[in-house]
């Protein structure tokens, strides 16, 4: 694939021998950036475990000081007593068994699903449909939870959740390209605090084995790991 002019331009600023601060790459990153739209900040932290290891299947959630910069879309699956709570703290979906046959149909148009306990038996069987999604409710990630509205809050707030996949990598986005780079660095921050607490017990050796953020079709700036592994 042809590589285009920006791109080239925004690469030619990466130095791939060097090692930068969470600061300078904060900065940097808003630099770089090719595209005309407000791009996506992601970090991508490579760990040192095994995720097919029950005990190393790494995952949780963290609320970014200064959100996401994104509005995301949740629908609250529930029983009709919780439901004017969900649309209160301003759930975009709110019922239970008109989305079920939709997300059966293949609807998916939402970014977290929030479930009561109680309804839980019925969404089990849309597992094949949202787990790959990871749109699947879970108490790990307080998505399924009796306080619905609070749960609403969260997400809305800047709540993310975060997983390791089958390579031992988190992928997350932190915010967005317009933010200031103090708010960049303050969210990846709050992640990469988030993770090291989420160290099992039994990973040996180095766990956060490197760190890399990019915005949206930019290249990858590698993060130093020391100021927060030491």
């Amino acid at each position: 694939m042809a590589i285009t002019k920006k791109r080239k331009l925004a690469s030619a600023k990466v130095d791939k021998n060097k090692m930068y601060s969470l600061n300078e790459a904060s900065s940097l990153v808003k630099q770089i950036n090719t595209t005309k739209f407000d791009s996506s900040v992601d970090l991508h932290v490579r760990l040192g475990v095994d995720p097919k290891k029950a005990d190393q299947s790494i995952r949780g959630t963290v609320s970014l000081p200064h959100g996401t910069g994104k509005t995301k879309k949740v629908l609250v699956l529930c029983t009709p007593d919780k439901e004017e709570a969900a649309k209160a703290a301003g759930a975009d979906f709110v019922g239970l068994d008109e989305f079920i046959k939709k997300i059966e149909e293949g609807w998916v148009d939402v970014d977290v699903i929030v479930a009561t306990p109680s309804v839980m038996p019925k969404i089990g069987k849309l597992g094949k449909v949202l787990g790959p999604r990871n749109l699947m409710p879970n108490p790990k990630t307080g998505t399924v939870t009796n306080d619905v509205a609070a749960a609403v809050n969260e997400v809305k707030g800047g709540k993310i959740a975060f997983k390791v996949d089958k390579a031992g990598i988190i992928h997350a986005s932190i915010g967005r390209v317009s933010f200031t780079p103090e708010k960049i660095q303050a969210n990846s921050l709050e992640l990469i605090n988030a993770i090291i607490k989420a160290k099992p017990a039994t990973a040996k050796g180095t766990y956060v084995k490197s760190v890399f953020m990019a915005s949206s079709m930019s290249p990858g700036i590698a993060v130093d790991t020391k100021a927060f592994t030491h």
